[in-house]
C-alpha cells in the first residue's frame, strides 16, 4: 500500500472511531502491566471484570510480590492460563522492586526484560503510561485487519509490526492499535465481518476478492 493510501485509510478509521482509547481499566502503571498480562488469550472485557477484585487486594507492587500464589491464581482464574500468569505477575513485581526501585521502566529494552512482558505488551505500556509510541502493538485484531486489508502477509506479530511501521507515518503510530481494536470489534469481526458497512473496504484485498 502506498503511504498516501495508508494515510487516507487511517484518517477514515480515526473519523469512524474518534473515541477509540485503551479498553483496559487501570489507575497505576503497574496495574496496566498486570492487566496487559491478563489480556493474553483473554478479552479485555473479562480482564476488566477480574481486575477490580485483584487491584483492591493488591494496592502496591509489593502486595503483588507478596500475595500467596494460590490466592492470586484463584482471583485471576477467569482470565485463563492463570498458573503461568500468576507466576509471571509475582516475578514481574519482584523484578520491578529489585531492579527498577519500584518504578515501572519506560524503555522497550527494560520492559521486555520483565517476566510476562513481550514487545506487544511493552508497546501498550509505553503508549498508555508514558505517551511513547515507539512501535505498534499487534494483537489479534491488528493481525487480522492487517492481513485482510493487505498491509502485511506475515503471521507473526513482530513481523506484522515491522510492515506497519514502514507503511504508516510515525504520527499515526499512537492511534493504530486503538483504531484496529475498535474496528475489529465493531466491523472487521473475525467470524462475521460487516464488509458492506466498512469505511475502508475500498482498500481491502479481502473485500475485493469477494466481489
Amino acid at each position: 500500500m502506498k503511504k498516501q493510501d495508508a494515510t487516507t485509510l487511517i484518517e477514515l478509521l480515526k473519523k469512524r472511531y474518534s473515541d477509540a482509547t485503551c479498553s483496559l481499566d487501570f489507575t497505576t502503571p503497574f496495574e496496566l502491566v498486570v492487566a496487559v498480562m491478563l489480556s493474553a488469550q483473554c478479552t479485555d472485557e473479562r480482564v476488566n471484570q477480574t481486575t477490580p477484585t485483584l487491584f483492591s487486594r493488591c494496592k502496591t507492587i509489593q502486595d503483588f510480590a507478596d500475595i500467596d500464589i494460590s490466592e492470586l491464581e484463584t482471583i485471576i482464574h477467569p482470565c485463563g492460563f492463570y498458573k503461568n500468569k500468576a507466576k509471571n505477575i509475582k516475578l514481574c513485581a519482584k523484578q520491578v522492586l529489585e531492579k527498577f526501585h519500584g518504578e515501572v521502566p519506560h524503555t522497550m529494552e527494560e520492559l521486555t526484560s520483565l517476566a510476562g512482558v513481550g514487545r506487544k505488551s511493552a508497546n501498550v505500556i509505553l503508549l498508555e503510561v508514558f505517551g511513547i509510541a515507539e512501535g505498534i502493538a499487534v494483537d489479534t485484531h491488528a493481525k487480522r485487519i492487517s492481513n485482510h486489508i493487505g498491509l502485511s502477509k506475515e503471521k507473526e506479530p513482530e513481523k506484522i509490526e515491522q510492515d506497519l511501521l514502514k507503511i504508516f507515518p510515525k504520527q499515526y503510530w499512537k492511534d493504530i492499535n486503538h483504531i484496529f481494536v475498535w474496528h475489529g470489534r465493531n466491523t472487521c469481526i473475525a467470524r462475521s465481518p460487516k464488509c458492506d458497512t466498512c469505511v475502508v473496504k475500498q482498500f481491502c484485498k479481502s473485500y475485493s476478492s469477494k466481489k
